[in-house]
């Protein structure tokens, strides 16, 4: 069985009134190659005429985005022409590839009404040789993403990319990855085999969950060693775990603002594309 390295805690950095923490990265844990960045909004209670999110229009290269629309909505807009509203339980994939602009607000009705907001962003490294690729953008609803049950209907999983047994998941990806969103109720087990050579991404949303032995409690990412390709997941209560692997990419990492790329010649360059226009315009 794969043993734990270490549980980092998510720190908290709150964005104006937005409550925020994040797991990755942290003091104790740069990155997990090729699981960049992991932000966690909320959850929180919106006031009616609030602002919504703040996440005006702003630039990325390098890199992909998925958000988890946990409560609430997201309102996108890219440079790319993509416009839509995912709702609760809604899924929105962007790989930004050579660079695009977007914007993530909240709906008008969210503004005018209010209500219940936690949303999640993880950022996925792109390769070298697909840093520049083609941005593309899909938006998908919560009933357009493929559910799986096991152990009597105590497992839910949220099939987002990657596949289980003969189901494919609902995004096709540009790099091999598995992510998921899996509800446990209190006392649903779940066994996992993956590779020894893939890197984990466990991070507990709400809950408290025993893997392998170690207890991992809400908003704890669990670093895992590679020694071993079993996980056995038990849950002490009713939880929700944001799961992922992939194989490592193992080639440099230059981050700078919204631009992740392998030197910085190219953060410089992404800059300067960024200045001239090469993004596209909103």
């Amino acid at each position: 069985m794969r043993t734990i390295r270490k549980i980092h805690n998510a720190e908290s950095r709150p964005i104006a009134d937005l409550k925020t923490v994040s797991p990755l990265p942290s003091q104790s844990l740069e990155m997990l190659d090729p699981f960049l960045f992991l932000n966690h909004h909320g959850p929180q209670v919106y006031k009616s005429e609030n602002n919504g999110l703040p996440f005006g229009p702003h630039p990325h290269r390098g890199i992909e985005t998925v958000t988890f629309i946990l409560d609430g909505d997201i309102s996108h807009k890219d440079s790319g022409g993509h416009e839509n509203i995912i709702s609760s339980g809604g899924i929105q994939w962007m790989t930004a590839g050579k660079g695009l602009i977007h914007s993530e607000t909240s709906s008008e009705d969210f503004k005018k009404n209010g209500g219940r907001l936690e949303i999640l962003q993880l950022w996925l490294n792109l390769p070298s040789a697909l840093k520049m690729i083609e941005s593309k953008y899909l938006g998908l609803q919560s009933e357009e993403i493929p559910t799986l049950l096991f152990n009597d209907e105590k497992i839910k999983v949220k099939l987002i990319a990657g596949s289980l047994g003969t189901k494919k998941a609902a995004f096709e990806t540009v790099t091999p990855i598995q992510i998921n969103l899996i509800n446990f109720s209190s006392s649903g087990e779940f066994f996992l085999r993956i590779p020894k050579s893939n890197t984990l991404l466990f991070y507990v949303i709400k809950g408290k969950l025993n893997v392998n032995g170690a207890i991992v409690n809400t908003t704890q990412l669990a670093e895992f060693n590679d020694d071993g390709e079993e996980l056995y997941i038990y849950a002490e209560t009713d939880s929700v775990l944001l799961f992922g692997h992939a194989k490592p990419f193992n080639e440099p990492v230059v981050a700078h603002g919204p631009f992740v790329m392998n030197t910085e010649k190219e953060i410089r360059e992404a800059y300067e594309d960024f200045r001239t226009g090469k993004f596209g315009m909103m």
